[in-house]
């Protein structure tokens, strides 16, 4: 896959309708400063609401320009419905020359935010049907464009690579996708394939993926200062998730393309936090492997032995992905990182406790986990944190083996979180997040598709460290 080519901006403002940017704060004040056919409108429209959008017309009664009321405290996606408006109502004449935006009294990360609202509505996936979208065209100034361009690239990256059809998107492709982004920032990556798993210590891995023709591997590579904070990213790449023997019902498989939702993640990551040159030394670890059926693929009652020595028995083939992601958890530790952050689109459990737009966060680090989920509230990319309940261990035991990968208790998310802390050492502070990785019905800013969950609030905490 190539770099994404990000949407909606122009550069130059030539000739474009002025978009007025005014917090709800200063509403009178702007208001103040018109017309009195404008603020006439104003009071007809009752243009009093967050979003709400005003049309400001010359005396000889043409459209000069439009003003919407922003929150206070503006997010990226606060002001992402200005596009479908502007399509909605106004005339493909009056947008030919394209729009540029205009701070009341707005600060310049808020403007930003803007900003990247705007591209991220003008998303396309349209690698296989052109897209007959109509996107209007906002000049961005070259500064705020290389300020903000890392950010709204590294969640094309993400929508991309889960949006991308399961035939186009195996292992080796994963592996592809990340090879780019890793040479575009000189890191150095290694790819370990099929056979070579097993001799490099990674006999989960291989084991989940052996049913396929299209051969497992990991994804493996660093960047930074070695003398830097060490971060390290695990991200679940199961690029299809057929269930294995317990076999997935038809409409279950349906989304299983983006099982390696938890890898677009971490790359996606990874290309905002090299882009922004944060000072870590970052590694980042992929599973990448096809959950098939064969003749030669694990079953039920299979007893595994991990990378960290510890025997799994296999109580449901369809819980593949903490099996892939225990040996890089454990490969992870052995490197002896400050952090450690999976993303993993792991069970159907945690959307029935928190749903489809919310994902659960678990952390051996309650005082880590409650400062993550303070920032993903202020940054607007919501992560709940749920309890590594210890007492629910006893569900994942096994009588003949050290652990089974599955159990019967409800609280599955629960479970699934205990079981990969098992490869987990004392000393390692560890979040892993339970994503869904994809948007069902569409949003302002958020088309129907792949989409990053907990991207920004990572990044933040990352930023943070000290």
């Amino acid at each position: 896959m190539k770099q994404p080519t990000i949407g909606g901006f122009k550069t130059t403002d030539t000739k474009s309708i002025t978009i007025h940017l005014v917090p709800l704060a200063h509403a009178k004040e702007f208001l103040n400063k018109q017309s009195t056919q404008t603020k006439t409108i104003a009071q007809e429209q009752n243009w009093s609401g967050a979003g709400q959008v005003l049309k400001i017309y010359t005396a000889k009664g043409a459209l000069e320009s439009l003003a919407v009321l922003a929150p206070d405290s503006i997010g990226i996606y606060s002001l992402a419905h200005l596009p479908d408006y502007i399509n909605n109502n106004l005339s493909a004449t009056l947008q030919k020359n394209g729009f540029v935006f205009k701070g009341f009294k707005i600060l310049e990360a808020a403007l930003h935010n803007a900003y990247i609202g705007w591209s991220l509505a003008a998303y396309t996936f349209d690698t296989f049907k052109k897209s007959n979208k109509n996107i209007p065209l906002l000049s961005c100034p070259a500064a705020v464009l290389k300020a903000i361009k890392p950010q709204i690239e590294s969640v094309y990256w993400v929508r991309d690579l889960i949006n991308m059809p399961p035939n186009k998107m195996g292992p080796d492709e994963l592996a592809k996708a990340a090879t780019t982004i890793a040479n575009a920032h000189k890191a150095n990556i290694k790819i370990t394939k099929g056979k070579n798993l097993i001799t490099q210590k990674f006999p989960l891995i291989y084991e989940v993926g052996k049913g396929s023709d299209r051969e497992p591997c990991l994804i493996d590579f660093t960047w930074g200062n070695p003398k830097h904070k060490k971060i390290t990213l695990v991200g679940k790449g199961v690029v299809f998730d057929t269930g294995g023997y317990d076999i997935k019902p038809s409409s279950a498989m349906l989304l299983m393309k983006k099982d390696m939702g938890g890898a677009a993640m971490v790359l996606g990551l990874a290309h905002l936090i090299m882009s922004q040159k944060l000072p870590v030394r970052l590694r980042v670890l992929i599973p990448a492997a096809e959950n098939s059926i064969s003749g030669n693929a694990y079953r039920p009652s299979d007893i595994l032995t991990s990378r960290k020595g510890l025997t799994v028995e296999i109580g449901n083939t369809d819980a593949e992905g903490r099996l892939v992601m225990a040996d890089c958890l454990t490969a992870a530790c052995e490197d002896k990182p400050d952090l450690l952050v999976d993303f993993s689109t792991l069970t159907g459990a945690a959307r029935s406790a928190l749903g489809f737009d919310l994902p659960a966060m678990f952390s051996n680090d309650h005082k880590l986990a409650q400062n993550l989920q303070t920032i993903s509230m202020e940054c607007d990319d919501p992560l709940w944190h749920m309890p590594l309940w210890a007492p629910y261990k006893k569900d994942i035991m096994s009588p003949i083996a050290d652990i089974n990968n599955a159990g019967s208790n409800p609280a599955g998310a629960v479970t699934a979180a205990l079981f990969l802390e098992h490869f987990i050492t004392l000393e390692t502070k560890w979040i892993h997040i339970d994503h869904y990785a994809w948007e069902l019905s569409g949003k302002a800013g958020k088309p129907r598709g792949g989409t990053d969950m907990g991207l920004r609030s990572v990044y933040r905490l990352i930023e943070t460290l000290k």
